[in-house]
């Protein structure tokens, strides 16, 4: 039997990048610093890898052994559209420059790991007209790795819409990629902001620049509904009044979006998130804003001022809502239906919308990662 890929896991969470990585992989070490976050960590692997800290205090001597793969889902706060817009300078999402520390000084040890991959939200492309881009990818190559991005999206793979970003980098001179590389842009993985961050790039930062080269996923064929919980534990229905008032906080193009699934005559699932918006008046009112094409909003974690997820259950002229279960929630994030969820909502809430997805670190792991760390073995054992 092969030998496990070993692999760090820092900014862990519930450990859903470790949950996608899946047998092939061993993980040496985790790391986070919410407590909650690592309650449930432990819970579902076990206490003996995951050390809670803050990732400023963690160094090089807590990682005792080599690592194939360093996977981190730093924080997105300051790069999401509605986070303070203080980018990698803000506290939360500056908690990078820290980890890089790690992975610098890892390299004077001569152990630095050979592959990394950084996961964050799609407004790292733009946050700062695309410096915070730059300065992540000059990171990369100033540490000998060659690197790319791809945007990928749950939605190719769960009826979650969830467009993510990620870097993978693998140690320059350590294998031939050429075979994984393309020779330009695949707009399924390299969207138009992706290309438009990387010509912004210094030069020494272009010239280890990879497109990488992943074959598209076969379609989708589950759906909302095959991720809803006939009996949720974890919510209650809403009552008359209250499923009444929130579509009155629907704009006329919602009410149509309703009113015409109502005359459709079948039983019909939607999701809801509200939102603040501007009348025609320009004053700022609440709005519950309702989609019915069988995929979720993207799911957020309930803290500041982020809306909950609802679901509305649509039959002719019965119209019912509750919010989405936390099991619902695990499932939309690929979650086995064994990983264990914390008790209270918010917790599972916050743990599941601020995870990766599964399914998509899968992706990743099967068509670039593993076959990539294979390579470097038979090469290295040949040698």
């Amino acid at each position: 039997m092969n030998q496990p890929f070993k692999f760090y896991e820092f900014f862990c969470g519930g450990g859903m990048a470790r949950a996608g990585l899946g047998q092939n992989w061993e993980c040496v070490f985790a790391n986070d610093i919410d407590a909650k976050k690592a309650e449930s960590y432990k819970l579902n692997w076990g206490d003996g890898e995951i050390k809670v800290d803050d990732i400023a205090n963690i160094t090089t001597d807590c990682l005792s052994e080599q690592a194939d793969l360093t996977w981190a889902s730093f924080p997105c706060q300051d790069l999401s559209s509605a986070g303070s817009g203080a980018g990698l300078a803000g506290s939360r999402s500056g908690t990078f420059w820290p980890f890089w520390d790690i992975i610098k000084k890892l390299r004077t040890e001569s152990r630095a790991p050979k592959m990394v991959v950084l996961e964050n939200v799609c407004g790292a492309l733009t946050s700062h007209e695309g410096k915070d881009f730059s300065a992540i990818c000059s990171a990369m190559q100033k540490e000998e790795y060659l690197f790319g991005a791809v945007v990928m999206d749950a939605v190719d793979f769960l009826p979650q819409s969830r467009p993510r970003l990620f870097f993978i980098g693998i140690q320059r001179d350590l294998a031939d990629v050429s075979l994984f590389a393309r020779e330009s842009p695949d707009l399924k993985w390299h969207s138009k902001a992706l290309v438009t961050a990387y010509q912004k790039l210094e030069k020494a930062a272009k010239d280890s620049w990879i497109w990488w080269n992943i074959p598209h996923p076969k379609k989708r064929n589950n759906k909302l509904s095959n991720c809803i919980e006939e009996n949720p534990e974890s919510v209650n229905w809403h009552t008359p009044a209250e499923t009444q008032r929130l579509i009155s906080l629907m704009s006329p193009l919602n009410l149509s979006k309703l009113q015409k699934i109502k005359i459709w005559g079948k039983p019909k699932i939607g999701t809801i998130y509200k939102r603040t918006r501007k009348d025609e008046n320009g004053i700022k009112v609440q709005r519950a804003e309702v989609r019915f094409d069988d995929i979720s909003g993207c799911l957020r974690t309930p803290s500041g001022g982020s809306s909950r997820q609802i679901l509305l259950f649509v039959h002719n002229e019965d119209i019912r809502s509750r919010l989405i279960s936390t099991r619902e929630t695990a499932r939309l994030m690929g979650l086995s239906e064994n990983y264990k969820l914390p008790t209270k909502y918010n917790d599972a809430y916050h743990l599941t919308g601020d995870g990766v997805v599964v399914p998509v670190v899968d992706y990743i792991s099967q068509h670039i990662l593993e076959p990539i760390l294979s390579n470097v073995k038979k090469s290295q054992k040949a040698a």
